[in-house]
């Protein structure tokens, strides 16, 4: 592949005049282009100023940038990097284009104001050949300060991996295509309705419900000819119709889990269109005094049915949301419920099998909603998996060794895959060693458990929480982005802390929570060793007890969730004797010296 010419032109006419007349492929010949407001902008020279950032392409150079100069959003503008190449086409120029803007996004050093027109990970000949010069064009691109940070560092980022700048799978393609006619035909007809996306973990569940939010912004926003590619996938949505449809339109995005929903706040920050106000909980829906048009419900499962809260403050505030919006605090209602009171639309991301306390909304709820989408043709299924290199086979298979088959489990036929790096330990030191050797490498590789010991370093910091054959670790001193944190790498992170993250390689340590009956030749529970009070509580509430068999369900549901979080690998520790026995054949145990 011969090496990309990367031009440095000033964004002003009179510079894009001389350059347009030194090449003919600069007026006509497919070629992509940044532009950006640094302070300066020469070979070699360090970006400070940067703040925002256009990346575009176009089989006509000179004309296409000539057009941003008129646009009201980018006038102000200074610096044009173009980036031309005797071997490109449009193919090629799109994927550049869109590999650029996901990384200018993730980067976090500017605001990217690319709109959403929707870039699905198509092929195309010798796409991996190309694919290879992107990195050599993304460095000489950080050589004249485009970029700031390196891109393992980048791509191991919350900002990136939760950015709305995604190429799409087919199957997200699909269902956000779908989800868009759904939404404006219900705006067309004033019809109230419900949505749900249903994926395994890995499927991009959040990806599609932060990109639908950008799009409508995007949408709403109007956009003129220059910016809208009539080959990008979803160009058909931006016209005076659905401009007309979405004025106006209030919409939010409500994320349960504390750490996640500060990490999307932060994404929202940096990106034009969105705002971190729209990052909510339940509780915020309920007090709103407004109504919402349309609101994207993340990790749906993970809504609460009524019990009793984290603190004597939420409970009053479920008492009195309920009060608000129904006349009475109805203990059958939940936080979907509110959700649904307080909004005309809702897209629901969900995956059953993630729920993990009892306060989360019960099985027969999602099963109902589930089925009401079906009937209702607004269910759209995930199947691609994005995070973990082992593919679907490798959730199933995780879910098989833990789940039970009847009264008496089954064996289950041991599985490999491939390349992806799944072992089995004897020696938690080891393993604790192997993900500080793999994070040296790669990044982004941490040790996680079960909520199986008490959390001690919580109000004493010198005190040690997980002690394993002399092992001693201490639980995330933090509850948010505990995975970027500077001690995380001496620490364990629970489920709150990890759930909808990645990892590029998961240290699962199963605790004493679990252990093998090899009497009834099952995986039990261990109520005693489980310290999570809000994970094993019963609700009074409801008059609901919760037994063992309910506990033993949301255990396995954590540590299913836990051992696909690895992107790259994941490796795994078994305190109990007979639940490593049992785990053996079916978990890949390795030379010590890999």
């Amino acid at each position: 592949m011969t090496p990309s010419d990367i031009h440095w032109v000033g964004f002003n006419n009179v510079e894009i005049t001389d350059w347009a007349a030194l090449d003919h492929r600069n007026t006509n010949w497919p070629i992509v282009y940044v532009l950006d407001n640094a302070d300066s902008s020469t070979s070699g020279a360090t970006n400070k100023g940067l703040k925002d950032v256009y990346v575009g392409e176009s089989r006509n150079a000179e004309a296409r940038i000539r057009q941003h100069l008129v646009s009201a959003d980018k006038k102000h503008l200074r610096n044009v990097h173009v980036v031309v190449d005797a071997t490109f086409n449009k193919s090629v120029c799109l994927d550049l284009e869109s590999y650029l803007i996901r990384m200018l996004a993730g980067d976090g050093a500017c605001q990217v104001l690319n709109r959403n027109g929707g870039i699905v990970d198509a092929d195309y000949y010798d796409r991996e050949l190309y694919r290879e010069s992107f990195s050599e064009i993304f460095e000489r691109l950080r050589g004249e300060g485009v970029f700031t940070r390196s891109i393992p560092e980048i791509e191991n980022s919350d900002l990136f991996k939760l950015s709305p700048f995604k190429e799409l799978t087919q199957d997200q393609a699909i269902a956000v295509e779908g989800i868009l006619e759904d939404v404006f035909e219900d705006l067309r007809t004033g019809r109230r309705g419900t949505i749900v996306v249903q994926g395994d973990p890995g499927t991009g569940k959040t990806v599609v419900g932060i990109y639908l939010l950008k799009l409508i912004a995007d949408i709403r926003a109007g956009a003129s000819a220059e910016e809208v590619d009539s080959d990008l996938m979803f160009s058909e949505f931006f016209d005076d119709g659905h401009f007309a449809l979405a004025a106006g339109l209030r919409t939010g995005v409500v994320v349960p889990q504390q750490s996640l929903r500060e990490s999307i706040k932060r994404v929202f920050k940096k990106t034009p269109g969105l705002s971190p106000d729209m990052v909510m909980t339940a509780f915020d829906v309920g007090i709103a005094d407004e109504q919402f048009d349309l609101l994207v419900v993340d990790e749906s499962h993970r809504l609460n049915q009524r019990a009793n809260q984290a603190s004597a403050a939420q409970n009053t505030k479920f008492r009195e949301i309920n009060e608000k919006l129904f006349g009475q605090d109805d203990p059958s209602k939940t936080q979907l419920d509110w959700i649904r009171a307080k909004s005309a639309n809702q897209i629901l991301l969900l995956d059953a099998a993630q729920s993990v306390r009892p306060a989360d909304l019960p099985p027969e709820v999602l099963q109902v909603l589930v089925a009401e989408a079906k009937g209702a043709d607004r269910h759209y299924p995930l199947v691609s998996q994005m995070r973990v290199r082992a593919g679907l086979d490798y959730v199933a298979y995780v879910r098989r060794i833990l789940a039970p088959s009847g009264a008496v489990e089954e064996q289950v036929p041991a599985e490999t895959f491939g390349d992806y790096d799944f072992r089995l330990f004897d020696d938690i030191a080891h393993m604790g060693d192997e993900i500080l050797r793999r994070d040296s490498e790669v990044g982004l590789s941490r040790l996680v458990a079960g909520y199986a010991w008490p959390w001690n370093s919580k109000t004493d910091k010198a005190a040690y929480d997980i002690e394993i054959d002399g092992s001693r670790f201490r639980w995330n001193s933090t509850q948010t982005d505990w995975i970027a944190s500077a001690k995380s790498l001496e620490e364990v992170g629970s489920i709150h802390t990890v759930q909808g993250y990645d990892l590029n390689y998961a240290g699962v340590i199963i605790g004493p929570d679990l252990s093998y009956d090899t009497d009834a030749g099952r995986i039990v529970v261990n109520r005693a060793s489980y310290f999570d009070k809000k994970g094993k509580e019963n609700n009074s509430l409801l008059g609901k007890v919760y037994t063992d068999e309910d506990l033993l369900r949301f255990i396995r549901n954590i540590y299913a969730v836990l051992l696909t979080r690895g992107i790259r690998g994941t490796y795994v520790y078994v305190c109990d004797p007979a639940l490593r026995a049992y785990l053996r054949p079916l978990i890949p145990v390795k030379d010590e010296g890999k």
